[in-house]
């Protein structure tokens, strides 16, 4: 009985480290609730801790409780954290994403604007920038607009059942972002972040798909200017 008695208060501790393990920096979640993505993102969430002294929490809501205010409802959370807290935060029906700091020198360690940009390329940037600039300024304003890691992924269309697949990649693509961009920073490497390489990858693959967008707006010129020249040939 004493053995059987031991084994069941092991097993209780190890649940109880496991739920306060499993809160730390997946903060709260009520949309996702797959192990792999809890254990990805406090397996990287505590190794940035441990190194930087930074906490990043990722909180994913349902809605915002009560129909509160965005920012509202992140300063109360903030307000709670005593260690130096950044926290990025979905709400699904409120088709809200944000990022906050309690400490505002926490900004200086990465790029909230680009971390929520919704484009995620230069070359995206630079073709928006030509449709809707109505200004040198506004051009050069759009052109700038890019790197996003989120709000690109959650923009692109899923079916039903893959809809909860979109969301945790798109919130753990800018929770990677963050917290490498913060351990760069600070001159360390996380060994949870698959870091350059798998962003190096990305950046090819955007250049690919772009060069052959480029490619076919300029065929498509100079098909239309061919075409001009001919009808002004043939009116003449």
């Amino acid at each position: 009985m004493r053995i059987l008695a031991r084994g069941l208060f092991a097993l209780v501790l190890t649940i109880l480290f496991q739920s306060q393990l499993f809160a730390e920096y997946l903060y709260k979640d009520e949309i996702v609730h797959r192990e792999p993505f809890t254990k990805d993102i406090e397996l990287l969430g505590s190794e940035l801790y441990t190194k930087t002294g930074i906490a990043l929490k990722l909180v994913m809501l349902k809605e915002l409780p009560n129909k509160q205010d965005m920012y509202k409802y992140e300063q109360e959370l903030l307000a709670t954290f005593k260690e130096p807290t950044i926290l990025l935060v979905f709400s699904e029906m409120d088709a809200q994403v944000d990022i906050q700091v309690n400490d505002n020198t926490l900004y200086k360690y990465f790029h909230r604007d680009q971390v929520l940009s919704p484009v995620s390329s230069a070359v995206q940037a630079f073709l928006i920038a030509i449709v809707y600039a109505d200004s040198w300024e506004h051009f050069n304003k759009l052109r700038k607009d890019y790197g996003g890691t989120i709000l690109p992924l959650l923009a692109g269309k899923a079916k039903d059942e893959q809809i909860v697949g979109k969301y945790a990649a798109s919130m753990y693509n800018g929770y990677l972002d963050v917290a490498h961009q913060v351990a760069t920073s600070k001159g360390v490497t996380l060994e949870n972040d698959p870091g350059d390489a798998n962003q190096e990858t990305l950046f090819w693959v955007k250049v690919f798909f772009y060069g052959f967008v480029l490619y076919g707006i300029v065929l498509y010129i100079r098909k239309k200017i061919e075409l001009r020249r001919l009808k002004n040939g043939e009116t003449k």
